[in-house]
């Protein structure tokens, strides 16, 4: 496979190609000519097959391309089909090798319905989820999370492994669907689309179910208010080892599509518990594990807070900070040295400072 520009460029000095995208076919024809050509005005490289037969279709590229790795349709040699000429007709981009419904109308019901899974009743009530972009959906898969269904339009492509991606969701048992540019965009819950989404069904995960480690490691988030700050906490705490993040007394769910798209696919691989602070405490207690409550009104250091042993760390809401049930009920209390006016980080950030401080003398320990 070459990309497409190298391709051209290559047949073009012999004075003739046939192109087929994503190895594409007609009428069962093997390998004779598909779609139309699809070109980019952003240089984006897209991958074509190029292969040699009796012609079916000849493109009459008699002109070199002078700069194979830059393109535009403006500067591509214009192909003669002549007068009877034809391209044949067999959908859209990668749709018939992937057996795709191809979807261009906005006022499709699928369009609609997932314009609706931005909001959280519409998800809680058909117990579904939306995620966008390849690293989320790849992370998904690669932990056995197989979409019910996946949305997809080339015409997004950042990269040349979407259509491996594709194929793997469709083994696994996902229903493809291939959208035009504008239904993606319509969809896309990112300003600047990937060209691939994927619907999901919620699931949940209970305290008694959680696998802990020796000594156990717990993440606590009470009341998280932004999805954003969630997304990130699930990726900080993925990144630190825990065993699992509870959050309790929740404010905003899990699935927000700004909780899926800032944990970059860890949602998928990080147990969450979402449960009430009065059902954690009694959890905690029973299994023996320590609480250190991060909060500005105390003396003490988080380096000075001895945190090697079975230890649940508990962050408080953006706004309120930890709530007084907490405070009391933690056994231990933690705060970050502020040298300027500020005196609390984010609370996203304040999770990685402090978990990493508990990483740091874990790994001293042991």
């Amino acid at each position: 496979m070459q990309t497409l520009p190298k391709a051209l460029a290559l047949l073009a000095n012999e004075g003739v190609a046939y192109l087929y995208p994503f190895f594409t076919t007609y009428r069962g024809d093997p390998l004779q000519i598909a779609n139309r050509l699809h070109f980019s005005d952003k240089h984006t490289p897209m991958r074509y097959g190029v292969i040699r037969l009796n012609p079916l279709w000849s493109a009459g590229l008699t002109k070199p391309l002078t700069n194979p790795t830059r393109f535009d349709s403006k500067s591509m040699p214009k192909p003669n089909l002549g007068i009877n000429s034809t391209l044949p007709k067999t959908g859209r981009g990668i749709a018939p090798m992937l057996d795709a419904e191809v979807i261009s109308s906005l006022q499709n019901a699928r369009i609609k319905n997932l314009v609706k899974l931005r909001n959280r009743r519409p998800r809680d009530r058909q117990k579904v989820f939306i995620a966008e972009g390849y690293r989320a959906i790849s992370r998904a898969l690669e932990k056995g999370s197989v979409p019910e269904e996946v949305y997809f339009s080339p015409d997004w492509f950042l990269g040349e492994n979407e259509p491996t991606l594709l194929a793997e969701a469709k083994e696994k048992g996902a229903t493809l669907f291939e959208l035009t540019k504008i239904a993606f965009e319509k969809v896309a819950y990112r300003d600047r689309p990937e060209g691939i989404l994927a619907v999901f069904n919620q699931w949940s995960h209970y305290l008694d179910e959680l696998k802990l480690s020796n000594p156990p490691f717990l993440l606590i988030a009470e009341s998280i208010e932004k999805p954003g700050n969630l997304g990130t906490i699930l990726r900080s705490a993925d990144a630190a080892g825990v065993d699992a993040v509870i959050c309790c007394d929740p404010v905003t769910d899990l699935f927000n599509p700004n909780v899926v798209r800032s944990s970059t696919g860890v949602l998928f691989s990080m147990p969450t518990v979402m449960t009430s602070s009065l059902e954690t405490i009694k959890w905690l207690t029973k299994n023996g594990i320590q609480t250190v409550a991060t909060t500005p009104h105390t003396q003490t250091y988080h380096t000075e807070v001895d945190m090697t042993g079975p230890i649940a760390i508990v962050m408080g809401s953006e706004q309120f900070g930890l709530s007084e049930t907490w405070l009391n009920a933690c056994q231990k209390q933690a705060r970050i040295p502020m040298a300027g006016q500020a005196d609390s980080l984010n609370v996203a950030m304040a999770t990685l400072v402090t978990l990493f401080e508990a990483v740091r003398q874990r790994n001293l320990a042991s």
